[in-house]
């Protein structure tokens, strides 16, 4: 068989163009892949279109507790704050974690002598003195925590007036000029219930409690949850359960999604229904300094964290409201819930 020359081979210019410049066809085919879609939430987590998320009428002092280790408190408090300040609410995050795991998320340096939480409580310094500026957006603060506060409860035992130090402190700050305005204070505990983690719920007036979704989520929360009560009979009448948020949600397994219905049934409105994803860019991300708003804005991590931000402005656009329901109201029967 013989073929015409190549030149000769006849072409239609309207079959070609109609097909390459099909734009139905490409923005489908763009819009509909992953890579496209982790573009776009990227975009959205690092805010490029410069929006302004509600500030609350008044700062909100919120302590990050359970006593429960690995369930996500520092890298809940980070990224929330984060996301926050990235859409131009100023927050201040307080480390009171002897780890510094915080400070590190933060990219905030914190060797021995660097004046941190371990200053304000056992020193009386201000915490002004102790502020420190985070990268990530210019309404970003820390005070960092140092390895000297392994030693601090042992210190604070034999002080006066002990529950109250970082109260103290934290409205001291607020009422000077050098707050410029905080519209949120992130205090990040230890997991314990010991002189530091009091002094955190002394100085607040909401409790965020970030809950696993795995098994014994919610066995040992009875504890946390009458230690708050305490507090609220003794200490800081203003105290209150003001949101969960559940972590670590695997959504291949069914006991992720019992986890989560259990605690929405024991805490109802409280809990946020966004919920954070088990994601490895979110534990790698402190390894490098950084938060996962940051490391990977494109991840599932960071958009949950989006989300669960985005919410808690809402909640304090009119000034928050404190729940209905007492806290006793709430506490969960931990062997019923594992049966």
């Amino acid at each position: 068989m013989s073929y015409p020359p190549r030149d000769e081979v006849p072409v239609r210019m309207d079959d070609v163009s109609r097909e390459t410049e099909s734009t139905d066809v490409s923005r489908e085919t763009w819009s509909d892949s992953p890579i496209a879609r982790e573009a776009f939430q990227a975009l959205q987590v690092l805010n490029t279109r410069q929006e302004q998320w509600p500030k609350p009428s008044t700062t909100r002092v919120i302590t990050v507790a359970n006593q429960k280790g690995g369930v996500g408190k520092t890298t809940t408090a980070v990224n929330l704050a984060a996301a926050l300040a990235m859409h131009g609410v100023r927050v201040l995050v307080i480390d009171l974690d002897p780890q510094g795991n915080a400070s590190t998320a933060l990219g905030v340096d914190h060797p021995v002598g660097t004046r941190s939480a371990y200053d304000i409580l056992l020193d009386d310094q201000p915490v002004a003195d102790a502020v420190v500026p985070v990268d990530i957006a210019d309404t970003l603060f820390c005070v960092p925590a140092t390895i000297d506060l392994a030693g601090a409860e042992l210190e604070l035992s034999s002080q006066v007036a002990r529950e109250y130090r970082l109260q103290r402190a934290i409205t001291a700050y607020l009422a000077s000029e050098a707050s410029t305005e905080i519209d949120y204070i992130f205090v990040d505990c230890p997991p314990s219930l010991g002189l530091l983690t009091l002094n955190a719920l002394v100085a607040a007036r909401e409790v965020l409690i970030p809950i696993q979704c795995e098994y014994y989520a919610l066995e040992g929360l009875a504890q946390l949850l009458s230690t708050i009560e305490m507090v609220q009979s003794y200490l800081n009448k203003t105290l209150t359960v003001s949101t969960v948020l559940l972590t670590m949600y695997d959504s291949r397994t069914r006991l992720a999604d019992q986890v989560a219905a259990d605690v929405r049934s024991h805490f109802g409105p409280l809990v946020i229904e966004s919920v954070i994803p088990r994601n490895v860019r979110v534990s790698e991300a402190p390894g490098f300094g950084q938060t996962v708003m940051t490391y990977d804005a494109g991840s599932r991590g960071a958009v949950g964290y989006l989300e669960a931000a985005r919410e808690l402005a809402d909640r304090g656009r009119d000034g928050f409201q404190l729940s209905d329901r007492p806290t006793e109201q709430i506490s969960p029967n931990a062997e019923e819930t594992n049966q």
